[in-house]
């Protein structure tokens, strides 16, 4: 399911907002509603994505979520031929709510 980023600053509900990261170098937003969660999308429908953490912060700065995570899925087992783990090889750490100043463009 999808939410687009200005129904994301208008919702009711949002427990925590969850920034994917795919390699260090791509970052996916994602929303939880208690147990549901939803890919966050801009208004054209595609998913919300940048290259690093910072921009991805100031594009969620609008949104009043009680907590912002960063979300990191090893390879690594996969990467050195090892079975794959019973549960879930999964970092989740909280982020700062601190978006910085940060000038255009910059």
């Amino acid at each position: 399911m999808k939410i687009t980023l200005p129904q994301l600053q208008n919702s009711v509900g949002l427990t925590r907002v969850i920034v994917h990261s795919l390699d260090f170098s791509i970052y996916i937003a994602y929303a939880a509603f208690g147990e549901e969660t939803f890919l966050v999308t801009d208004a054209e429908g595609k998913p919300l994505r940048t290259r690093n953490l910072t921009a991805m912060k100031q594009q969620l700065a609008g949104v009043a979520a009680p907590g912002l995570y960063l979300r990191h899925e090893s390879a690594y087992d996969e990467m050195v031929g090892q079975p794959g783990r019973a549960g879930a090889n999964t970092l989740e750490i909280p982020l700062s709510r601190d978006w910085g100043d940060f000038p255009e463009g910059g």
